[in-house]
C-alpha cells in the first residue's frame, strides 16, 4: 500500500486580534493593512489570547486575554420618542409584530454578530428596530490573509462588503475580530483528531460552543454590553430571577432550526445570548429584508463548514490528514468492491460519494487498525434495526441532569456528513 505523508499549512504569526473599521476601506485587500486608530486601544497581552485546547474544554480561557474598550455608547433618545424605523420607498416600515424575540421596550448595549448574511443582517435591523445600542462584530477566524494557504478561494471579503453596508444603512459601528489562533486550537486540531480516529465531529458544535460564544464572550467581557446577539434559529428565554436558569427553546421555524448546534452551551453562555430570528419563519426573514432594503436581502444561505469556504471538505482533509490506500469490503459477504484514500473520508451512515454500482450503497461499519471501509445495501433492512445505542458527551443546560431520567425525548439527526 502507498502512503502519501500530509502536509500542514504554514501558519504566521496572528496579526493584531481587534481592527476599528470606522474608515473607509477598499475591496480587495491590495495594499498593507493600516495599524488600528488610537481611538481603539488594545492591551500588550492581546498577542497571545486562547482558550484551553482540551477536547472537553469549552470556557476556560487564558489568562493573557486582550483588555479592549470601546467608545461610550450614544446617549439615549429622549423620553417620549420611538426608535427609528428603517423605511422604503413606499413608507415606513412597522417592525413590532416582528419583535418578539428582540426585548423591545428596553434600551440595552448589544453585541451583534453579523456574518454578511440574510439572517445575521435582519437580526441586527430588528434590534436596533427595538431600540438597542448595538455594535457590530465580523469575526475573522480562517482562512484570510493572516496566514499563507494553499487555497485561494475565500469569500470573507465579500461578507466583510455586505456586513460594512448593511451597518451604514442605519450608522452602526462594525468591529472585526481576528480569532485565528482560538479556531486552530480549539476547532480546527479538535476536528482532525476526532477524524483521525475515526469519529465525525461537528464543526459548527465547536465554533459556538468555543468560538463565537466561547473566545469572543471572552474578549468583550469588560466592554459591559447588556447581551450578545446573532442570527440563529433559536430561542432563549431568560428567567426573571437572577438566578433562574436560561432556557433554550425551538425556534417557531422548525425546518431552520438550529438549537441542535447550539446544544453543548453551558448556563452562564446562555444567560449572555439573545436571538432575535427565534420568533420568525424563514420567510417571514427574507420578507423583513426585503421591506428594510437590506444589501443582501436576495443573497443565498450559505452552506457548509462555516470556515471552509468554497473549499471542498475532502481537500480540506486531504491537506491535513493525507491519503492512505485501504478496502472497499460488503458487510454481510466480505466481498472486495474497491480502494479507497482512507477511512477518515467516510462517515457511518454515508451514501453519496461511494462511486459503486448496483447500489444504493451505505457506509455501517470502519475498521480504523487496518484501514478498512464497510458498506451495505440493506442499510434500511429490519434485522438491521437497533434498540439500544450509546451517547456520550451529555451536556445538561441547567448543570446538572433531571431528576427523573427513565424516560427521556430524543431528537436523532442522520450523518452528519449528508448534512454539509
Amino acid at each position: 500500500m502507498r502512503r502519501a505523508m500530509a502536509t500542514l499549512p504554514l501558519r504566521l504569526p496572528c496579526l493584531p486580534k481587534l481592527v476599528h473599521l470606522r474608515t473607509p476601506f477598499r475591496f480587495p485587500f491590495l495594499p498593507p493593512r493600516p495599524p488600528p486608530p488610537q481611538a481603539f486601544f488594545i492591551s500588550p497581552r492581546a498577542s497571545s489570547m486562547s482558550l484551553a485546547s482540551s477536547p472537553s474544554s469549552s470556557s476556560s480561557t487564558s489568562s493573557s486575554l486582550p483588555v479592549l474598550t470601546l467608545p461610550p455608547p450614544p446617549p439615549p433618545p429622549p423620553s417620549g420618542h420611538a426608535p427609528h424605523l428603517p423605511s422604503v420607498s413606499s413608507g415606513a416600515v412597522d417592525l413590532e409584530p416582528y419583535l418578539g424575540c428582540s426585548m423591545p421596550g428596553r434600551r440595552l448595549r448589544v453585541a451583534v454578530l453579523l456574518s454578511g448574511g440574510v439572517d445575521s443582517s435582519t437580526a441586527l435591523r430588528l434590534l436596533h428596530a427595538a431600540g438597542h445600542d448595538c455594535t457590530a462584530f465580523y469575526l475573522k477566524i480562517w482562512f484570510q490573509e493572516d496566514f499563507q494557504n494553499f487555497w485561494s478561494e475565500c469569500p470573507w471579503d465579500e461578507d466583510l462588503k455586505y456586513a460594512r453596508a448593511v451597518c451604514d444603512q442605519v450608522d452602526v459601528p462594525l468591529e472585526v475580530v481576528h480569532l485565528s489562533d482560538e479556531y486552530w486550537n480549539n476547532v480546527v486540531c479538535h476536528i482532525i483528531s476526532e477524524y483521525r480516529s475515526g469519529r465525525t465531529p461537528n464543526p459548527d458544535v465547536l465554533c459556538n460552543t468555543r468560538i463565537k460564544f466561547g473566545a469572543f464572550l471572552e474578549a468583550i467581557a469588560s466592554m459591559e454590553f447588556d447581551y450578545v446577539a446573532s442570527g440563529h434559529y433559536a430561542h432563549v428565554v431568560h428567567s426573571s430571577s437572577e438566578d433562574g436558569p436560561s432556557i433554550l427553546k425551538l425556534s417557531k421555524d422548525l425546518i431552520k432550526d438550529q438549537t441542535y448546534f447550539l446544544s453543548h452551551l453551558s448556563q452562564s453562555q446562555l444567560k449572555r445570548l439573545l436571538f432575535p430570528l427565534g420568533c420568525l419563519r424563514k420567510d417571514e426573514v427574507r420578507r423583513i429584508a426585503t421591506l428594510m432594503d437590506l444589501p443582501n436581502k436576495d443573497r443565498k444561505d450559505s452552506q457548509g463548514i462555516c470556515f471552509l469556504g468554497k473549499v471542498k471538505f475532502s481537500e480540506f482533509v486531504a491537506k491535513h490528514i493525507g491519503e492512505l490506500e485501504g478496502i472497499l469490503l460488503e458487510a454481510e459477504t466480505g466481498d472486495y468492491l474497491g480502494n479507497h484514500h482512507g477511512f477518515w473520508f467516510y462517515t457511518i451512515g454515508q451514501r453519496q460519494g461511494l462511486r459503486l454500482s448496483g447500489g444504493p450503497w451505505y457506509v455501517v461499519e470502519k475498521d480504523v487498525r487496518n484501514n478498512v471501509v464497510f458498506v451495505s445495501r440493506n442499510y434500511f433492512s429490519l434485522d438491521k434495526r437497533r434498540r439500544t445505542f450509546h451517547v456520550g458527551s451529555l451536556n445538561w443546560f441547567s448543570g446538572a441532569p433531571p431528576e427523573n431520567t427513565e424516560q427521556l425525548q430524543c431528537k436523532h439527526y442522520g450523518s452528519a456528513r449528508d448534512r454539509w
